[in-house]
């Protein structure tokens, strides 16, 4: 009773959490590691399951685990900002100039996951985190882009029942229902609606299929569901493999945006595969390898080029532009060193190339997630009373980005962007703490 009580209050934390608002994430907007100890070893953890976390990367690794509980918060500091230079909009305007997207520059990311080791041969569990996000939240307008301040809000929190199931010795299968929720919110858009209000005049323009539903229409949620299924096995004394597929997340629609995101206001969650491989090298040092492939350009809201579907269809359409996102395959080291019977020391690297194509940094000022290379570190201590402290630490390196052919040419009043080039830019440093113990 006492940690289905935690759970419940834990749950509720959470909640309350991620609704104070969330950032970029950092291979594209997933995280770089689910599970505070994942995040030490650089994400690695599809054959590795060091906590009740586990279970939300590979639900087969709850076989390998026990009962467990944990729970942890992050602390997520991005800096992201972007430029616009050779920009003329007519009439003598333009949107030259440098701007700072850091309104809001601390976010709290928590998790909570619960593994009980039911029969020998099955272990069920959840996971709640929050598996992406994104933010940006300018000072001032950008001019192609509207007369208000832009950014966006986008912030998703994932529970994740699994059941793990032993097929043979070593060797298991693992279940997951992905039940999602996320907010989304946009602003200072209002150059891509078809009417834009400014001081002195109203332009009519062809951007938008539905105008009205485009920018400044406050936060709006929806909810969806989606599978995950995975396989670890001990293949030999050292050695552990895994493989796990997360389905697409079907998500409602964002109606009050349905004149800006394709598909009238679609934004799932996109699939994704991960493979991956533990080695026990020595009785203290363990290292992992991860391979975790992620298909945005799935998802038309998110993968859908500015050009030319600008010129080709309204927003909201099914070929409606979107932030033209590639596919990301990131690449996770970890490493853990037993220094002392109670110390565990934990490093890894996480490798993923940005999504973004230089062709589309207009729109990607609202999300600059293009940062590629993160370092990470960490330790997880054990107490006299058998509790668990870990604490992570996350640098992503400052990734600038330059556009080419990136701003549309034409003056506003003939429904063009001025030309010109965008450039983005992002860094950003976590830090984290989980406490956890088996029972």
């Amino acid at each position: 009773m006492r940690i289905a009580s935690i759970a419940r209050l834990g749950m509720a934390a959470a909640l309350i959490a991620v609704m104070c608002g969330a950032v970029f994430a950092t291979n594209g907007y997933f995280p770089h590691g689910v599970g505070m100890r994942a995040k030490a070893v650089g994400g690695a953890g599809v054959a590795w399951p060091q906590d009740a976390m586990a279970g939300a990367t590979n639900p087969a690794a709850a076989g390998f685990l026990g009962n467990h509980f944990d729970a942890g918060l992050d602390i997520f500091r991005p800096s992201r900002g972007s430029e616009i230079g050779g920009n003329d909009m007519g009439e003598d305007e333009s949107a030259d100039g440098m701007y700072d997207a850091n309104g809001k520059s601390n976010f709290w990311i928590p998790e909570i996951g619960y593994s009980n080791q039911y029969r020998d041969h099955l272990a069920v569990g959840f996971a709640l985190f929050s598996p992406g996000w994104m933010n940006t939240k300018y000072a001032t307008p950008i001019p192609v882009l509207g007369v208000t301040n832009a950014g966006v809000d986008l912030m998703q929190l994932s529970l994740v029942p699994y059941v793990s199931y032993r097929v043979k010795e070593n060797h298991w299968l693992g279940f997951g229902l992905n039940l999602a929720w996320q907010t989304f919110e946009a602003t200072g858009l209002e150059n891509l609606a078809d009417t834009v209000w400014t001081s002195d005049t109203t332009y009519v323009g062809v951007h938008s299929s539905d105008p009205m539903s485009v920018t400044n229409n406050s936060h709006e949620s929806s909810m969806g569901m989606g599978l995950s299924i995975g396989y670890m096995g001990r293949v030999h004394e050292m050695v552990d493999v895994g493989a796990v597929y997360h389905s697409r997340t079907y998500m409602g629609r964002f109606k009050k945006y349905a004149g800006l995101l394709a598909e009238m206001g679609d934004f799932d969650m996109p699939p994704s595969i991960a493979g991956g491989v533990t080695v026990r090298a020595t009785e203290k040092a363990t290292l992992a390898f991860d391979v975790q492939h992620i298909w945005y350009s799935d998802i038309k809201s998110v993968g859908n080029p500015l050009l030319p579907n600008l010129e080709e269809a309204q927003l909201g359409e099914d070929g409606g532009a979107g932030f033209g996102w590639e596919d990301v395959t990131a690449f996770k080291f970890g490493l853990a060193y037993d220094a002392t019977e109670k110390m565990k020391l934990l490093g890894g690297f996480n490798y993923g190339k940005q999504p973004v194509p230089e062709s589309e940094t207009m729109l990607n000022m609202l999300s600059p997630g293009v940062v590629e290379s993160h370092l990470t570190l960490g330790a997880t201590i054990r107490t006299c009373s058998g509790i668990e402290v870990t604490l992570a630490y996350m640098h992503a390196f400052q990734t600038s980005f330059d556009g080419s052919g990136s701003i549309p040419e034409g003056d506003m009043e003939d429904g063009g962007f001025g030309g010109g080039e965008s450039s983005i830019n992002m860094s950003a440093n976590s830090f984290g703490i989980a406490v956890g113990w088996g029972f």
